[in-house]
């Protein structure tokens, strides 16, 4: 299993705690800013974890926010040093390589899918027959590439320390797109009867016949990770991805998720479905 300690969480927990020095300290971004000689969108980079901090940046900061306890100081300097650090989803070109590094130490994921399986449930060759129908399609080197990048990180459902609870409510229309034929889906949903026994993870399928709801065409999963690291919603769209991290967005999200829940089918009813389509895949 790949580390799991990641450098994106790192820098969103250092970030999360200057801010909270620096708002106990009752000072803005641009009076810290002003005050170290640095710009306000230097240090706001770093409070939200989209930027590297040095350890001479922590020093500083540690400085002007009164921080005199060595084994704090420490602290905030070891997860700037960690922060910087290689990940093993670094080696592939990934266009979603902040997600994984969110998703690598995540306390709770909770996913919506509306036409697909949800990465973290796929086997190999329905990924690949994913991406032999989108647009641009990568060359056959590339797509393995993917491939591996994806069977990597759904070992964090089977590691022995700390798995995530992954709670997924999938479209009963990925149950009918048949994505790489009958045998692949058949294999597909197979998987997802394995995955689901796990003590961990919870699969339910919204059916048709609940008509509207409020996730209607749209993807997204919540990430909540450990304290006290503020958690992110992840939204996947044709334009491209986007990263939610206000509190607002997070509460609104979270109660769509638990609204999609209580109209889906139970695990239980859920798991009998897809292994009835699985069973038809097979014999159809």
């Amino acid at each position: 299993m790949p580390e799991v300690r990641s450098p994106t969480v790192r820098r969103r927990e250092l970030g999360a705690l200057l801010r909270k020095l620096r708002t106990e300290k009752g000072l803005t971004v641009e009076q810290a800013a002003d005050r170290l000689m640095i710009s306000p969108s230097k240090l706001s980079r770093m409070e939200t974890g989209h930027g590297v901090a040095t350890v001479r940046d922590i020093r500083d900061l540690c400085d002007l926010y009164g921080v005199t306890d060595e084994a704090e100081r420490d602290h905030l300097a070891n997860l700037a040093v960690e922060g910087k650090q290689q990940a093993w989803w670094q080696s592939y070109d990934l266009g979603y390589a902040t997600y994984v590094g969110l998703e690598a130490e995540a306390v709770v994921i909770s996913a919506f899918q509306s036409s697909v399986i949800h990465g973290l449930l796929q086997t190999a060759d329905y990924a690949r027959a994913g991406h032999e129908g989108a647009m641009p399609k990568l060359d056959a080197d590339q797509i393995e590439m993917q491939i591996e990048a994806k069977l990597t990180r759904q070992r964090i459902l089977t590691r022995d320390d700390n798995p995530p609870r992954f709670t997924v409510v999938l479209d009963e229309a990925a149950l009918h797109r048949v994505v790489g034929g009958r045998a692949v889906m058949a294999a597909q949903l197979g998987r997802i009867l394995e995955i689901s026994a796990l003590p961990n993870v919870a699969v339910q399928v919204l059916p048709y016949e609940v008509g509207a709801h409020p996730a209607v065409e749209s993807n997204f999963t919540i990430v909540e990770l450990p304290d006290p690291t503020p958690g992110v919603v992840f939204v996947e769209g044709l334009i491209g991805s986007t990263y939610l991290e206000r509190d607002s967005d997070l509460t609104r999200y979270q109660k769509i998720f638990n609204k999609l829940q209580s109209i889906a089918m139970s695990p239980k009813s859920s798991i009998d479905l897809i292994a009835e389509f699985s069973h038809s895949y097979k014999s159809g």
